[in-house]
């Protein structure tokens, strides 16, 4: 018997250009039109979201909350809770573009989150992701994935262009310090910042070391998001750099040894080219 998931394409090629795979290691980052089908969204959606209300422990009203916390709910690895998100974040779909925007040989999983910005929810402040993370060089992805069409005031993701090679600021965390100087040092740069609204359907990719924020969500409803990042099949642990990176290594890579491919079960290869045929 045909499983309705197994109707929904996750897994089929999209069809990147040589000049979508140049313009993302030129900017930092691409959003991608028509990624995921209205079914797939809708079916993975629905799971997702359910898992995010099952798991969240994050109960005080928003105004109790710091800058971070008013930000996002924010629930990780959620292909370890559940059989049918599995499926979506194990899609070669996904995986493939992330393999080929990095030009690797696959891509494994780091580990993926769900980003639910709750009605009223604060901005996100200007901050990179792999401040997080003790991995080696900077072959990295997260892909974020709306569950729904995000128009400015629900907070879109946004993007300063080409600032993957700025180093000033990659050392502070998410928090209304980093969105104060990093935002200092962007009007320095003089890049533009890329703020569109989000199609359905349409999915972003950016490097680990990307600076991007987000807007506040000034609607009654809440704005779906889940993410997966990616590394490089063959990405090395590195000695953390500081706590949240020790942190992440305790959490996300168990196990690893500093110097050493990542080979965990927490970090299963989605895509290789060798296997793709």
């Amino acid at each position: 018997m045909t499983t309705l998931s197994q109707t929904l394409d996750i897994d089929s090629q999209y069809d990147l250009s040589e000049e979508q795979i140049e313009d993302f290691r030129r900017d930092g980052f691409i959003k991608l039109k028509s990624v995921l089908s209205p079914a797939v969204l809708e079916y993975y959606g629905k799971e997702i979201t359910s898992k995010v209300k099952e798991l969240n422990t994050e109960d005080r009203p928003i105004e109790k909350r710091d800058t971070y916390a008013k930000a996002f709910l924010q629930i990780m690895n959620l292909w370890r809770h559940s059989e049918i998100v599995k499926e979506f974040v194990f899609g070669k779909r996904l995986g493939r573009i992330a393999t080929q925007l990095l030009g690797t040989n696959g891509v494994k999983i780091y580990h993926d989150q769900a980003l639910y910005k709750e009605p009223g929810g604060g901005f996100t402040p200007w901050h990179v992701d792999q401040h997080y993370w003790p991995l080696e060089t900077e072959k990295t992805v997260t892909a974020w994935i709306p569950l729904h069409a995000i128009p400015m005031e629900h907070g879109p993701l946004e993007f300063s262009v080409g600032s993957q090679k700025i180093i000033k600021g990659r050392d502070l965390a998410i928090s209304d310090e980093s969105e104060k100087e990093i935002e200092a040092n962007l009007k320095q740069s003089d890049l533009p910042i890329n703020s569109s609204p989000f199609d359905l359907g349409e999915v972003s990719f950016h490097y680990g070391f990307t600076f991007h924020r987000a807007g506040p969500n000034k609607t009654n409803t809440p704005r779906e998001v889940m993410t997966i990042i990616y590394m490089d099949s063959e990405m090395r642990l590195i000695a953390p750099k500081n706590k949240n990176q020790q942190a992440d290594w305790d959490t996300w890579c168990p196990g690893a040894k500093i110097g050493e491919v990542i080979h965990t079960e927490l970090n299963p290869l989605v895509y290789s080219i060798e296997n793709s045929a």
